[in-house]
């Protein structure tokens, strides 16, 4: 079964909305601790945040109080520049994604393009490594994109799925799906780690999971924050395991290079690191 990974940027997008430079007093709400807390009580197997050059929501502070509480799996996602390097480097996070960005967008519009700057990946993520820190490629689910996050020294790729949540006939939808079947096979064989995200919620989750088997972990926030507006935040995350259970069973573990020990392993080790 995949795991779930929730993104609470969210959480921080409503705190913002109101708090946004706010003085000392009242604490902001909603607090994304308290959150990431609930979630991993739910049965979220991870917490994944966006810390963004502009701070649009995730601040600093946050992942700081957030590497002290998380249980499970903390991510951080982040660009590729010096700045957030060295961020990763001093927070420690389990895992790290490297994403694109551009302050003119209003979420994430693609995958991060691996050939466009090799050698500044490979950098970031052998430094990464050297803390034991898990790193995963934001990609399109493109053949050569998997090739360079692999040459890069990546352990794991995260295949953006937008493409295909955004899709508005059948014959589009199916294409997608064909596509990241064909990615997924392609960094399962490299022994990479395959993670999906972007735009996933409760509606296309289980054709995604019928057609793309062995994913490792699935990392959904909009979808389940927005749920989490009318049923709670609980009963949205466990709403979003229960359509996970219902995917159809990997008769070969697809995640056999990252299987639940595997996980702990990294963890453990990562936190020998920190010590």
């Amino acid at each position: 079964m995949s795991y779930l990974g929730v993104n609470i940027d969210h959480v921080a997008t409503l705190r913002q909305a109101r708090y946004r430079g706010w003085e000392k007093g009242l604490p902001p709400e909603p607090d994304v601790v308290a959150a990431a807390e609930l979630a991993e009580k739910a049965g979220a197997h991870g917490i994944t945040v966006h810390l963004r050059e502009d701070r649009r929501h995730i601040q600093d502070d946050d992942v700081a109080a957030l590497r002290k509480v998380v249980t499970t799996r903390l991510n951080l996602e982040m660009a590729l520049t010096k700045e957030m390097v060295e961020k990763a480097l001093s927070y420690l996070p389990d895992e790290v994604c490297l994403v694109p960005e551009s302050r003119e967008e209003v979420t994430t519009e693609g995958g991060l393009n691996m050939l466009k700057a090799p050698r500044r990946a490979q950098s970031a993520i052998t430094l990464l490594n050297a803390r034991r820190i898990l790193v995963s490629a934001f990609i399109d689910a493109d053949l050569d994109q998997v090739s360079a996050s692999h040459d890069a020294g990546a352990g794991a790729v995260e295949l953006h799925t937008g493409t295909f949540a955004n899709a508005t006939t059948k014959r589009a939808r199916l294409a997608e799906l064909n596509r990241h079947r064909k990615a997924f096979e392609a960094a399962h064989e490299l022994g990479l780690q395959v993670n999906a995200g972007h735009g996933l919620h409760y509606t296309n989750l289980a054709d995604y999971l019928s057609a793309v088997q062995g994913v490792h972990t699935l990392n959904i926030g909009h979808g389940i924050i927005s749920r989490a507006v009318f049923v709670g935040l609980s009963a949205a995350i466990r709403e979003m395991l229960d359509i996970i259970a219902q995917a159809p069973a990997v008769e070969k573990d697809a995640t056999a290079n990252a299987t639940p020990s595997g996980t702990e392993t990294r963890a453990a080790e990562a936190g020998k690191a920190r010590a």
